[in-house]
Parts: C-alpha cells; structure tokens; sequence
C-alpha cells in the first residue's frame, strides 16, 4: 500500500557500480601504463520494501509483509552491458533480475548523481565520502537521498586468473569505486549517513560474494523503521554499533529538520546570508558552488528551511554533475549546485545568474539584480545572529571526555537541537519581520489582496525587495494560507509579537492611521497582561502603547518560549528481515513495547497518547493486522483529530476482505470509524484558494456588486454603512455607481490617508494626546478664537494647532460638546461662515472661520459627538469607531462630489447625527446604572452573527508548565461552528476565530485550564486545547445534536487557580435522547443510556442525582437510566413546552409561595426546612412563565412568576442571590435600541429568595440567547443575529 510505504524510514536503496567490459578495459589499459579512464557509473541492485511475503497467503493485506508493490521494472536490456556485481565472477552471464523500484521513483539519472565528478578506478585505497541528493517528481513531491562512495580491490574477472601485463608480472592493485545510496521520503540527512556508516562497517568485513545479501539485508531492516508522527516523540533504533534517532516534525506543517542547521551560519557573514534568503523569496535562479559535493545539498536545503513557512516552488537541484551543466540555461527560476571546478565555465556561459560559492562565502550576481532585505527585519536578524553561540567546542569546554560513542553522539546530537531551534527562531523572526502587515491588506470574504496599497505603506527603500517578491509564485502561495487563516509557526510568532495596540488598530473598525507614538518613533513594551477583570472605563480599553517595528523587546517573548520536551521510542533489536516469521514476531513485540509505553503514561497526557496510537496503528497495519489498526486509528481520531491519516485510513478500509468488512461493522467504534470514511468521500469539497489582486471596477455598480467592490477594497466591511455610502453616492437618483466617480472616490480616499501618514505634530503636542490617538481629519490654516492655526480631529478631541511657533490648545473633547452650530461671522464687509463649538467644561464658545470648510466641519463634529454620545449611552464603543468611519467617508464623499446636493448627499452618511435628532437616546435608568460595557464578536465580519453560547473561564497566575500566566478568557460560540475568545482582562478579541464544524454550537464546559468542551448540532463534541487555541479532539459517539454538558464533581482537586481533574466523568446529551457518560482523561465512555423524552435538551448534576429537561418534562434520575421522578406542566398548559431550566440546590429563609397546580392560585407558608430543600426552575419557551419546582417530594409546581412584556424565556443563571432570566419581548425596544427582528431582548433580574422582579434590563435589539456569569462579579448576555452583540453588566 503507497500510502503505507510512504510511513516507513527506506523508500529504495540502490548500488551503482561499474560494468565487467569497463572492468577489463581498465585492465587492458594498465598493461600499457596509459592513465585510467573515467567510467559511466550503472545500477547494479534495487533494494525497495516489500522484502517478505506470507507463504501461506497470496495477498495478506495492504502493505504487509506479504503484498508486494506495483512497480516498474528496472530490467536492463540484453544488448546492454552487463554489470558486475562485486561478488560476481567475470566470464559467467549474470541472471537476468528484475530489479524493480517504486513507481514514483525515477533513477534514470542517480547513476551520475552518485557520482557527480565521474567514476574512476584508483591505484590507492580512498577514504569513503557521503554526499546528499534531492529528487523531485513530476507533482513537485521531494525524496531525499544520501550517498556513501567506498572503494573495494579490483574484484576477481576470471576463476583462478588475475589481469597480468606482458611482462607476466601482476600489475598494481586497483581499487574500484562503488555507491550505496538510500533515499528516504523525509529528509533524515543524518540519520542516513549514520545508517550508511554502519552498513560502511560492515561492507570491509564482508567477503565480495556476501555483498549483495548484506546490502539487501540492511535495506530490510530500515524498511522495519516506521517514521514518527508530528509532534514531541522521536523514535529510536540500533543498527551496531550506533543507535540511530529519527526527529520528527514539529507539527503538521513542518518539515522534519535533521541535519544542521548552523553550517550556512559559519559559511557566510550575515549581511551574505540575508542577500542568499532575499534571492530565494525573490525567486532567482542560484547556483550554489563547492569543492566538496557533501555541502552543496545541506547548505541549500538549510536556506530554503530559513525561509519557512514560504515553499520554493521551482526546480531544485542542489547536485548537478558535470554531464547536467545545460541544465543552468533553463529559463525559469530555480536552485542547483555544481562543483567549483565549473564556476569559471558558468561565469563565461551566463551573466545573469545568482553564483554562491560556499568555500570562499561569497555571493556574486553578474547583470541579476538582488534587492536588499527590508531594513528593520535585517538589522533585528543581525542582531540576534550576533546572541547565537554556534561551536559545539565551546558549549562542551567546561565537561568531561565522554568515553562512550553512543552517550558522546547523544549530548551532541541535543545540543544541535537547541541550536536547531533557536536559529529557527531567528529566521522565523526575520520572515515575520518582512511580511508582518500582509493579513492587514487582505480581504477574507472575497479573497483579495490589496497590492498597491500594500506596496505603498513599505518604506521607499524596502519598496525595490517588495516589487519583486509580491510577484512570485512563493508569495502568492503565502497569500494562499493566510486567506485560509492558517495557523503555523508564522501566524503564532507574529501574534506574540504583536503588542496589544496593534491588535486594535488591525481591527477593521480602525481605519489606517498613525497613532501618536508612531509618529513620535517611541516604542515600548509596556503591555500589561492582568489575571483578573479588567476596568471596563472606555478610555482604558482603547488606549494602550503601540509598537510598529520588531525591536528587540518585540521579539524576546518569541525567543525565550522553552523547548517542548522530547520523548522516545525505542524499536526492538532487528530480527533476520528477510524471514516473514521474523518479521511478523519483531511487529508484534513493538505493539508490545508501545502498549506498555501507553500504560506507563501520566493521566492526561493524550498528546502522547495520540502519537502511539498512531505508531501502533502503523505497526499493525505493516503486519496485515487491519481490523487492529483501524481500531488505532480510532482511538487516534478521538484523542488528536489533526493527526489523523485520512488516506491511509480510507486505503485500510478499501483493502478489508469480506469477513473482515463484516467483522468492523459488528464492532461499534470500527462501524462509527466506517461511517466516517464513507461519508467522507461523499463529501469531497474543493476548497476556493484563488487569490485575487483588487483592482478598480470598469463598469457601472449596481448596488449589491457596490457591496462587493467596497469590501474588497478594504475601504469598510459593514454592509448597512456601505448602502448608506451607495445612497449618498448616487445621491438617491441613479441606480448604479460610475466607475470614474468610483475611481474618484476610493482616489480620495487613499489620498486621505496618505496625507495621514505624513502628518507632522511638534514633541510637545504630542505629550498632550493619548500615546493610541490618530490624526484623522486637519484642516487648512483659519483664525480661531484661540489665534490661526489649523483644526486637528482624533478619535477622541478636537484641537488647535497654532501657527508661529507650534502649540497645542485643545478644543474640546466629544463626549464634552454641549452645542454645534454654524453662523455668519462679519469680518469687513463679508459674512464669513463660522463654526460654533459650545463645550460644557468651558464657558467661552470656540469659533472658527472656516469658510468652505465650515459645513463639512460642522457635518464631521455633529457626527462625532452623536457617535460618543451614542457609546457612552450604551457603553458600546463601537458606536464611536463607526461615527468615524462615517466622518471619513462623507468627508471622501463631499471629496469626490462636486455638485450642489454633495453636502446634502453627504448627511445620508452622517448617521447617528441623523437618529440624535430623529429619536432622541433615552435608555432605562436602570439599564444605565448596570450596563458597563458592550463587545462585538463579529467586529470582523461583514454581517451580526448570533451568539448562541457563552463560556467563561477563570485565569491562573502561575502554571504547572512554568509558561506564563493565563489571563481569563470570554468563549462566545457565534453561527456556523465560529468560536471567537476574549481576553477577559481587557476584554479585546483573540485574533482568527477557531471554527469547529459548520453547524451551529449549542454548549459550552470548560475543563480544567487545558479543555474547553462544545456540543454542536452535527452531532459531535469538540475538545479545544486553550494552550495552543485550536480543536484536535472530538468525540463522535452521538448521532443527533449534542445539546448539553454537565461535569460530575469527583475527583477534582484544586491546583493553582483551575480544577485538575483526576477521575472526573463528564455527561453529555443529545435531542435524540441519548445519554453518555466520559471519562475526562481517557474520553472512553464509561456508561451510554437512552431517555424517552422529547427533545432532551438540557441536564444537571447534583449531590449524584442528574436531572435531564427536554421539551414535555423534567426527569430525576438516581442511578443511570433508573427515572425517580418526572415532572411536566400543568394540564392547563398543554401547549407549553420547557425552554429553560436551573437547579437551585438551596434556597434560604421563610417565605411566602404561590402554587399553581390548578388553575386558580393558593397561597401557602413553608417551614425553613421545607425552603431549605432547594428548587428547579424552569421558564417556558412561549410566554413568559417562570415555574419552580421542589427539589425534593412531589412534582407539583410551588411557584409560578408571569415576566411582563415577555413573548419567551431562553436563558437563566443563578448569581449570588439572584437569578437573571434572558428572553425576548414584543413590539417596539426603548429608544436607540430599536431591531431589525420586532423583538428586542430583555434580561429580567429577580430575586432568588423572594423570587420578585428586581429590575428590567435592555441591551440587545434581538432576542437574548446566551448568559453567563464571570466570578459572580459580571454578567454577560449575548443576543441573536440581529444584535449579535455581547453586554457586560456588574453584579451588585
């Protein structure tokens, strides 16, 4: 099975050698002392896996030991000359062998390849030298080979007779070179050359009749050798007397790195190491030179892995012989290599090529022209090449002589991969530094990128490198991944060393400006990460210190992150390889040794679990064993889903016979695992990874095309704003946009924030403005009532720039206007329009003559000051960052408009001006005294998304892993499968929402600091890991929606801040009315029930009672399965159904309660033990009913709450002393709140012991969907997609 095959350690091993006429030519030729010729180098054997086949079965199974592979054949023809193979005899017919090779494996060249500087036959014996070769098939797939050539004495050509010259005397011994290559799939450059030093070994030892069976021999023993899987497990083996380490990826996006990867370190200087990456991401055609052919390999492949994660995608062909020079004229870009002997050909032949000569390190480009690297990303690599210490000398000066090789080879071979990874680091580091802002100028939804205006933000010395590389297939693919938002190494580095203003600006509320230290140059690292909630005063959220370069303190965070601790995995002894009992025997004993590997595991630690699941299910599936390995495999899928083989998988269950077919689906896991195989070939989708440039449209815009190009444009994402922008464009009259009145527009508009850039303010206005305040509008030089000067507006203020000597008199801040008026001021015989600014700090107006600028001001401040009162009504503000996308696009509007109605036009955009003065913003008082805060998860989207779930959890000051703190986190599952995560310290938005399916979410449980568990509508629970931030677990076992999560309480400890689980189980349930018990460390299921109620909805814990709620009724459950009790509604309610529900374990005091379980209320008074006993309350979904239940005794209701103006309850939660009930109310919200849905959300606080309504609280302008609680300190309300919004209200 290919699949399969690709999974071990050896894809072929092949000898070249000579054939026996060159052999005796060489002969014939001593005789007259003429000089030995070079030899054309032939392939003498083709070792490739399958070696064994099971006597006793023709076809085992998918790349068992008893199937072999197709192939093709390597037959050399009868006219061909026939090899000599070293144990042959000359005079005798070799037998005609089929020496076949693996399909995708062409080794028509490797002969020459072997030997790049030719084969000859040498007077002396020579030492044995290795060098490296990389192959590329037709679909750009890389296999990668290392070479050893030893010489062997000139083999016997006759039985009994040996060459002699006239004289009768024997000539001179000769020595013939041979060349064992092995070529794996990965590139293990050290692991071959380590193996190859052992076969070397072996080989002078041997007789030349043993030679064929000893290289075959070996070859099967590395095809034994399964490649691990991403991730921290390497795994180890013996070949005598070395024992031999396989790394292994870092992930699933890297490539595996074994060799070293500080040599171009100590071959160049640092300013020719960042010409060499500059060459490559600009896609020349370089040639690396070398005296030594070992070097040319290595040194190319360690700067193509500098410049991950970009992929070169031309030819690469570090070793070129000298047969294959022609290949240097190929027009394309390209990498090769080429002894150094040529350099002086080469320079003669070309001139416009990139020549690297390795020895000497040095870099010459002829008439090529090679761009300097980005200014600021150089000078941070060169320093950080400086901190590197690369001399193992040095590192080890201060230990012991090691005087056991395999000890000696273990403290270097770690020391290299520290080394490894710290330079990994720095060039990461230098990657992110030169394509920092490229996801700023991208847009997601229809895939554009923004080139022009990406080229136009570089400094115009860096601009030369970006021209070239915004052109190449290397960054286009780049553009690819991050249009997908990938996550690698690239998209972490990047966000770590972003500091936390930049993150705000990137927002696509904040239009690019630059913020006051960007433009005063001062950088900081003052980001203050909190563990506890943060203030919720706007002015904090909004203002922190901002840092545009990746200086030194950027980046230490990046390069002082610990190395992730490696594991190993040692295979047993080889057994003979070429016997299948053997064989099958030495597979069994790994399974063995990883079953106990497995058994001697910490609880919890899956992600090592996960890597031998998946060496196991290799294992077995090399053995025939399929039913074994596909149980692995799902085993596997459910503890790290990102490591799962989906086509090894889908060929093991091609590949299953019919009894074994029939066996899997009588097994529940293999079924499940079946159902997913098959459900997944029919569900093959395509994926859209064009890439788009924006370019300006042609043609008239009608209005949903306006929509489209406006988005893509990067101008404004959100859809009401851009119709508004439609409206004002074709001023209400024409039906479509005009292409040259767009191209007007959008010119002004990028004008505008040109002009931006280049704003000057003197040190000492800038000391009076917030270090994240940008200059948005200014205007030209008028006479104030504070003197001449121009008018500067930020987010935030207006102020005076005085002329003369600069100054700084601020105006006023727009939270503080009391009135905006225009009038005429009489300045000689002119009436001169005047702007007229009333602030309620100060008793003078502020005047200012701004003559043709006086309306547009007027229209901007209005703007402004409706856009802050708005936010601060609403403690949203969002509210603020959209008034200022509204001021700058009327302002581009009034712009681009020269026409009598463009100031008229120009009020459609000036929306909250327009509602201030239509509805005045009145909002409930007591709405105002609890509301503190509101946030918007679907800032980065085009349209509100619904948020269904909401999930906090707390923060840990210290961590077991001595990582850093983690800071509390606001999980908010939103539509289509998005889960977008708050730092609930400052309460700003993760960067790239995690995606867990595509149906919508229904619950939420966070587990431990490491879990957060999710219950979809497609039947699956996601497990996300919070460390890394992403989905590799999910759990399968439901077959209709997973609709809630309850964790059972033994078990836990408490370490830290967090619970660590130790033996906790969580349930789950689905609408089906299914019922499954989990353990949290193994995530086995421990128990599975089945509950006849319609639409099991919800389910609780308590003192080992679980209660579960669907539509019709409420279930108390003793013991799993075992019903104790059933509670429904009232028969006067028989069209109710339960849509809510909440377990009060306690509820204290004497009180007064109302029983509705008939028609007409009684009132009744309980004991305090009776009210001791505790309740279930549930809301209906239809009306605003609130019923509560005894815990205990009958199920008859105790009390019965009608909500006013409330159509339907949907959410509840218990905090402190309360309970707050979420739901949607009819008819028209208060002022300012109106809704696109006639339903406007309510949250209804009501008092646990009384159970009376304390208040009435309105945020949402749809229904609200999801509560929960932060610490009891806060309280948070999500609302649907109308809204779609998150409120953050204090609890008192």
């Amino acid at each position: 099975m290919a699949e399969l095959l690709t999974s071990v350690f050896l894809e072929a091993c092949v000898v070249v050698g000579v054939s026996n006429d060159n052999l005796k030519e060489v002969c014939e030729q001593q005789e007259t002392d003429a000089p030995l010729p070079q030899l054309d180098p032939q392939i003498l054997q083709v070792h490739s896996p399958p070696f064994v086949k099971k006597e006793t079965q023709c076809d085992p199974g998918p790349g068992g030991p008893g199937r072999a592979q197709r192939r093709r054949s390597f037959i050399k023809k009868k006219s061909d000359k026939h090899a000599l193979v070293p144990g042959g005899v000359a005079g005798t017919e070799p037998p005609q062998e089929d020496m076949s090779v693996p399909k995708d494996l062409d080794l028509v060249a490797l002969p020459q390849l072997c030997f790049p500087g030719g084969l000859q036959v040498s007077k002396e014996q020579r030492d044995a030298n290795f060098h490296s070769l990389v192959f590329t098939d037709v679909f750009g797939n890389h296999s990668h080979g290392v070479v050893v050539q030893y010489y062997r004495s000139m083999p016997v050509l006759q039985e009994g007779a040996q060459c002699e010259n006239s004289s009768g005397s024997k000539p001179p011994q000769l020595y013939v070179p041979y060349g064992v290559c092995v070529i794996s799939k990965q590139p293990y450059y050290n692991a071959i050359k380590d193996c190859l030093s052992c076969l070397l070994g072996q080989l002078k030892t041997c007789h030349t009749v043993d030679f064929d069976e000893r290289v075959k021999e070996f070859a099967a023993k590395l095809a034994l050798v399964p490649i691990p899987p991403p991730g921290p497990l390497h795994v180890l083996f013996t070949l005598r007397p070395l024992t031999i380490e396989l790394p292994s990826r870092e992930d699933e996006d890297h490539p595996v790195i074994d060799l070293d990867l500080h040599l171009p370190f100590l071959c160049f200087r640092p300013r020719t190491l960042l010409q060499i990456m500059t060459c490559i991401l600009t896609e020349q055609r370089l040639v690396f030179f070398s005296s030594d052919w070992a070097r040319l390999t290595l040194v190319a492949q360690c700067f193509l892995l500098y410049v991950h994660p970009l992929r070169w995608q031309h030819p690469l062909v570090p070793v070129l012989s000298g047969q294959m020079l022609d290949f240097l004229m190929a027009p394309t870009a390209f990498i090769m290599g080429c002894h150094l002997g040529h350099y002086k050909e080469v320079v003669e032949e070309t001139d416009d090529l990139i020549l690297i000569n390795i020895d000497e390190g040095t870099i010459s480009s002829g008439s090529a022209d090679i761009p300097q690297a980005p200014h600021s990303a150089a000078q941070c690599f060169k320093r950080r090449r400086r901190g590197l210490q690369l001399h193992y000398d040095v590192h080890t000066v201060h230990q012991g002589t090691c005087v056991d090789i395999n000890d000696l080879r273990v403290k270097r071979r770690r020391w290299q991969q520290n080394l490894n990874l710290e330079i990994q680091k720095v060039v990461l580091e230098f990657v992110v530094g030169v394509f920092r802002d490229v996801s700023d100028y991208l847009n997601y939804e229809h895939r554009v990128f923004n080139t022009e205006e990406f080229l136009k933000s570089r400094e115009s010395q860096d601009q030369p490198f970006y021209r070239k590389v915004l052109k190449t297939y290397i960054f286009h693919s780049f553009l690819k991944e991050r249009l997908c938002r990938k996550t690698d190494a690239f998209t972490r580095m990047e966000l770590d060393t972003r500091r936390e203003a930049q993150r705000i600006k990137a927002g696509p509320e904040n239009p690019r400006r630059p913020t006051m230290q960007e433009l005063a140059h001062k950088y900081s690292l003052s980001e203050c990460v909190g563990t506890s909630l943060a203030s919720l005063d706007e002015e904090n959220i909004c203002s922190s210190p901002t840092q545009t370069s990746l200086s030194p303190a950027a980046s230490d965070c990046s390069l002082t992150m610990p190395a992730k601790p490696v594991r190993t995995f040692k295979l047993p002894d080889f057994p003979p390889p070429l016997v299948y009992h053997h064989v099958h025997h030495y597979y069994t004993e790994v399974t063995h040794q990883l079953r106990k590997a497995m058994a001697s595991l910490p609880s919890g630690d899956s992600y090592l679990l996960a890597r031998y699941f998946y060496l196991r299910g290799l294992i077995n599936a090399s053995n025939s064993k399929r039913l074994e390995a596909l149980s692995d495999f799902q085993n596997l899928y459910k503890t790290d889903v990102e490591l799962f083989p989906n086509e090894l998988v889908r060929t093991l269950v091609d590949s299953l016979r019919k009894e074994e077919m029939a066996e899997a689906e009588k097994r529940p896991d293999l079924k499940r695992l079946l159902c997913k195989v098959r459900s997944d070939e029919k569900s093959v989708v395509v994926p859209d990874d064009h890439v788009k440039t924006f370019t300006l449209p042609r043609t008239p815009l009608l209005s949903e095309e306006f929509v489209k190009v406006i988005q893509e444009s990067g101008i404004v994402r959100d859809v009401p704003t851009i119709h508004r922008l439609f409206e004002a464009l074709t001023d209400g009259q024409q039906k479509a946009v005009d292409p040259e009145l767009f191209r007007l527009f959008y010119t002004f508009w990028k004008e505008t924030e040109a002009q931006a850039q280049d704003v000057h303010l003197p040190a000492e206005v800038i000391t009076h403005l917030d270090s994240n305040e940008c200059v948005y509008k200014l205007s030209s030089s008028v006479k104030t009532s504070h003197g001449v000067g121009k008018i500067a507006m930020t987010q935030k203020r207006l102020f005076l720039l005085t002329e003369g000597r600069p100054g700084y008199v601020e105006i006023t801040r727009f939270r503080d206007i009391e009135e905006v008026k225009i009038s005429a001021a009489p300045i000689l015989l002119l009436r001169v329009p005047t702007l007229k600014i009333k602030s309620t700090l100060r008793k003078e107006i502020f005047e200012a003559n701004l003559k043709t600028e006086c309306d547009l001001w007027g229209l901007m401040v209005k703007e402004m000051w409706a856009g802050r009162c708005m936010a601060d009504a609403h403690k949203d503000p969002q509210h603020m960052h959209q008034a200022l996308t509204n001021v700058l696009l009327l302002d581009a509007v009034l712009g681009c408009l020269q026409t009598p109605r463009a100031l008229l036009a120009a009020h459609t955009l000036a929306h909250y001006n327009r509602r201030r003065r239509e509805v005045p913003v009145t909002v409930p008082k007591s709405t105002v005294e609890t509301l503190k805060h509101r946030i918007n998860p679907s800032v980065c989207m085009t349209t509100p998304q619904a948020v269904s779930v909401l999930l906090y959890t707390p923060g840990q000051l210290t961590r077991s892993d001595g990582g850093p703190a983690d800071t509390p986190k606001l999980w908010c599952a939103l539509s289509g499968g998005k889960v977008v995560v708050f730092d609930a310290a400052t309460w700003s938005m993760k960067p790239n929402c995690i995606q867990v399916g595509t149906k919508p979410l229904n619950c939420m449980l966070g587990l431990d600091q490491d879990q957060v568990w999710i219950g979809s509508q497609d039947s699956v629970i996601y497990i996300i890991n919070t460390r890394s931030m992403s989905c590799h677990k999910q759990l399968t076992e439901h077959r209709a929606d997973v609709t809630d999560l309850t964790l059972e309480g033994r078990g836990l400890t408490l370490e830290g801040r967090g619970l660590r689980l130790s033996h906790a189980q969580v349930y789950s349930c689905s609408i089906d009315g299914s019922v499954i018990v989990w353990d949290v460390l193994t995530l086995k299921v421990k128990k599975q029930f089945h509950l006849d109620c319609e639409g099991l909805k919800f389910m609780k814990l308590h003192n080992g009672t679980l209660w579960c709620g669907g539509r019709d009724c409420i279930l108390e459950l003793k013991k799993p399965s075992v019903i104790q009790r059933k509670i429904s509604l009232p028969e006067v309610n028989t069209t109710a159904t339960f849509n809510s529900f909440l377990l009060v374990p306690e509820v204290g005091g004497i009180r007064t309660a109302t029983c509705f379980s008939r028609p007409s209320p009684a009132v009744i008074t309980r004991t305090r033990d009776e009210a001791n006993r505790g309740e279930i309350w549930t809301g209906l979904g239809d009306s605003g009913e609130l019923w509560a239940w005894p815990l205990t005794g009958p199920a008859e209701p105790s009390h019965r709450v009608v909500l006013p103006e409330c159509s339907g309850i949907t959410c509840m939660i218990r905090v402190k002393e309360q309970v707050w009930v979420g739901g949607r109310a009819c008819g028209p919200a208060p002022s300012g709140y109106s809704g696109y849905s006639g339903y406007s959300g309510k949250i209804f606080v009501l008092d646990l012991e009384g159970r009376s309504l304390q208040k009435e609280l309105h945020a949402h302008t749809d229904s609200v969907q999801a509560l929960c609680s932060a610490q009891d300190r806060y309280v948070l309300s999500g609302s649907a997609e109308h809204d779609g919004k998150i409120a953050i209200w204090k609890v008192e």
